[in-house]
């Protein structure tokens, strides 16, 4: 409970400051308080009541009392020690009360300091307990001083204020909780948004890694590997003992460590999933470590290397289509299979949740991602295909035509 008065007994050190407004409120409470104490001493002297000097005495211990609490840390972190201070502030009132009629003032600042000091039941009891306390000392100094009959006000006043205390903490606190679960949504947004920005920084390092890899592979490399072959040709159709074969040797030479040279920044491009192991590896890796439903991974035909963009795509389509299981399928099972063919290698992704109608699923992000895996499915000249159909699961299927490197 956070209320704007002082001193917040059970505030724990490491609160953030009160607002500005918290501020404004708790110096109105102490002007309030002050401001009163010194218009019931006023009033007893100068209107030179009988017990005068003792009024002026009860309103300076209360103040003092006051001021001390204000003053003491100790009231500030510790709810006995607040409890133990609003019991002294209540017994130099009550001292007040008994010495004046106008210590009935004293009652609506005393409403707030026990509704922020104690737990809401046991401060709306407090408060009900002053107002009739008020209440007592003001009809006792009437009937001491047998004066006119008491007015309604005399009953209607003490009671009004508890009640506009009380409806005033409860709507400061639910303001205030509004207040921090806004300021929590905030961070929490802001948090979010850092996440997705470095997510994003991430995804685009291993995107660009991606494409160089396929530049290389599909341009320097493969020109490299052409040349190689010409100049192989070139030696062999060239007779014996001709001056231009030393010459054709060391540009094969060279052709050949530049293509070894082209393969390692392949390599060191490759995605980090791919880098200590092979696509098999790393797609058992992909199904032992992914959250939500069972996942198991299976390998038919005889591995053989891939090229890097083989690979790529492969792995991509994979932690894409399962990511979607996790997410949209609501699946109890799933099962990648990785087959080698004599001349192709597919990938399936099965899964039995609830599935969906790939005719009307939309494209983008919101379409579970298919336009992104048929990309790259098509990039390498391959067929993509997605089954499903509602609450009968989802079947993806990429099938990519083997190069002929692959094939040797």
């Amino acid at each position: 409970m956070t209320p704007p008065l002082p001193p917040p007994a059970t505030a724990d050190p490491g609160v953030r400051a009160l607002t500005p407004v918290s501020r404004v409120l708790r110096l109105c409470l102490h002007a309030l308080l002050f401001g009163l104490l010194a218009l019931a001493a006023g009033r007893a002297v100068a209107d030179s009541a009988p017990r005068a000097g003792w009024v002026v005495a009860a309103c300076a211990v209360l103040a003092a009392v006051y001021l001390a609490g204000v003053r003491t840390p100790a009231v500030h972190s510790s709810a006995r020690a607040g409890a133990v201070w609003l019991a002294g502030l209540c017994a130099a009132w009550a001292a007040l009360l008994v010495v004046s009629p106008d210590g009935l003032w004293i009652a609506f600042p005393l409403y707030f300091l026990e509704l922020h000091l104690l737990r809401l039941r046991w401060g709306v009891a407090a408060v009900a307990v002053t107002a009739a306390a008020a209440i007592g000392g003001f009809v006792g100094h009437h009937s001491l001083a047998h004066s006119t009959a008491v007015t309604p006000g005399a009953f209607l006043g003490p009671l009004l204020g508890g009640a506009v205390a009380v409806a005033t903490v409860l709507g400061y606190q639910a303001l205030y909780r509004e207040s921090e679960r806004r300021r929590e949504l905030i961070e929490e947004l802001i948090t979010t948004r850092a996440e997705l920005a470095a997510a994003e920084r991430d995804a685009g390092i291993l995107a660009e890694r991606e494409r160089l890899a396929r530049e290389i592979h599909d341009t320097l490399a493969q020109g490299l590997s052409s040349i190689q072959l010409l100049l192989r040709a070139a030696e062999r159709t060239l007779p014996e003992g001709s001056a231009a074969l030393p010459h054709i040797g060391r540009a094969r030479e060279a052709a050949q460590e530049n293509l070894a040279e082209a393969r390692r920044f392949v390599r060191a491009l490759t995605p980090p999933d791919l880098e200590h192991g092979s696509l098999p590896a790393a797609l058992e890796r992909l199904c032992s470590g992914a959250p939500g439903p069972r996942v198991r991974f299976s390998l038919s035909g005889t591995p053989r290397p891939l090229p890097t963009p083989y690979e790529v795509a492969l792995l991509r389509i994979a932690q894409s289509a399962l990511a979607n299981v996790v997410r949209h399928a609501g699946a109890g099972r799933a099962e990648i299979t990785l087959t080698f063919m004599d001349s192709s290698v597919t990938l399936d992704i099965v899964d039995d949740g609830k599935g969906f109608d790939p005719t009307s699923a939309p494209s983008g992000d919101g379409g579970f991602g298919l336009p992104a895996m048929r990309s790259r499915a098509e990039t390498l000249s391959g067929l993509f295909t997605v089954e499903s159909a509602p609450c009968q699961g989802t079947a993806v299927a990429v099938t990519l035509p083997l190069p002929a490197e692959a094939l040797s």
